[in-house]
């Protein structure tokens, strides 16, 4: 177990994403450009905010890892050498690779250039990950079909100095490692090139006529089965079984999930991280800290392949999502017995809100009073954005999160 390596990798879907990852507590975070990225929903990132993103994140000593891991076609080659130039110019550590042709314009335009084999790549064994190692690769993303027992025998049987990534929270695919064709045929739109139509989160209605005795859960009701939809992943207390098998790099999904997202889950990740590293041999979180994951909006959870075939890991009722905790406000500063803080979403005075604060348990308070910006006294914010303010005599870093249940 190698214990002063693990690394929490959040993800950054844009600038305010990043400030939340960099906020609570990420060692790395993954970003897109505005090209070759396999997520073209999030905002994305700019050349110039490329720059300023490395620059805050490095400010904090926080790693950034740059996606170039679609599956580009030919139109679509004579514009990576740019991306490259930007990539290495802008500082990044390294880059996100799921294609073996970009991998070696990686290696042309930017020699020095630290190199990720993405998820994408569907690397399940250790011939494969030993071979990318010698094509100059520094880490590999194995795939999510894998067990905690196969990863072990990846560890074991490549060089020490590769170093293994795995994905350990959020969104699964149905598709082998994240390679499917049914958005493109269903809606014209390539998840292999960052633009899926997530059908596989759709309702079906499925007929099988030869298969006699094997039935379908397929009339839950009157609107079909979601027959491919799948749980969410959720590893935040499986994370000391990881490590044993060679897992450094501890992944979150979500670069196209909400700053709140990144913000607890994130910071849960982190705590769970550092309880490991304290006590290795007998890991064990308390109850608050795994209930954090629950705080976001989330589909049923299940921990993936990791301990062999997942026999409990699609749900057929529906595709929706749980979320049970909305954000009301972020704390802009906290001064003179005061909190100043930028609402996000409704709430009244009288309620009662967690504070959550990086690497901290949630505090709990009942909104006594409630101003806006001006010193007048308010019943409720119900202006999007408005700046308010909530009597208070502990003070809170910037960007705590003010939440309250639904």
């Amino acid at each position: 177990m190698q214990i002063d390596k693990l690394e929490v990798l959040a993800p950054a879907g844009d600038t305010e994403r990043l400030n939340a990852a960099v906020d609570y507590g990420a060692d790395a975070v993954y970003l897109g450009g505005k090209t070759f990225g396999m997520r073209a929903g999030p905002k994305n990132f700019t050349y110039d905010e490329l720059k300023s993103a490395v620059e805050l994140s490095h400010s904090r000593n926080v790693k950034v890892y740059l996606t170039c891991n679609t599956l580009p076609r030919n139109d679509e080659i004579p514009y990576f050498r740019q991306f490259m130039e930007e990539a290495v110019s802008s500082g990044v550590d390294a880059v996100i690779v799921a294609d073996l042709g970009l991998l070696s314009l990686v290696k042309k335009y930017a020699p020095d250039m630290e190199i990720h084999m993405s998820t994408q790549t569907g690397i399940v064994n250790y011939v494969t990950a030993s071979e990318l190692y010698n094509m100059g690769v520094k880490r590999v993303v194995v795939a999510r079909e894998l067990s905690l027992e196969e990863i072990a025998e990846i560890r074991a049987k490549t060089p020490a100095e590769l170093d293994i990534e795995a994905f350990v929270h959020g969104a699964m695919c149905m598709s082998f490692s994240g390679r499917c064709l049914l958005s493109q045929y269903l809606v014209n739109r390539d998840a292999n090139r960052g633009e899926c139509a997530q059908p596989c989160r759709w309702g079906y209605h499925l007929m099988e006529e030869k298969r006699e005795g094997e039935f379908y859960p397929i009339f839950e009701d009157e609107k079909g089965s979601y027959i491919l939809n799948a749980k969410d992943l959720c590893m935040i207390d499986h994370l000391d079984k990881l490590a044993e098998a060679g897992v450094t790099s501890f992944k979150i999904e979500g670069r196209a999930k909400s700053s709140y997202y990144v913000s607890v889950v994130t910071n849960a990740y982190r705590m769970a991280a550092d309880i490991l590293k304290e006590s290795p041999d007998n890991y064990k979180l308390p109850e608050w800290i795994k209930e954090e994951v629950f705080k976001v909006s989330h589909r049923n959870y299940c921990t993936g392949f990791f301990f062999g075939h997942p026999k409990d890991c699609q749900y057929y009722e529906n595709s929706g999502y749980i979320r049970e905790y909305d954000i009301a406000a972020v704390i802009d500063e906290c001064h003179g017995g005061m909190i100043y803080a930028t609402q996000r979403n409704y709430f009244s005075r009288g309620e009662t809100v967690e504070i959550l604060s990086p690497k901290e348990h949630f505090d709990t308070i009942i909104i006594e009073k409630l101003f806006d910006q001006d010193g007048t006294e308010i019943e409720n914010a119900n202006h999007a954005m408005m700046k308010l303010m909530i009597p208070c005599e502990k003070v809170y870093p910037k960007n705590s999160i003010i939440r309250i249940k639904k």
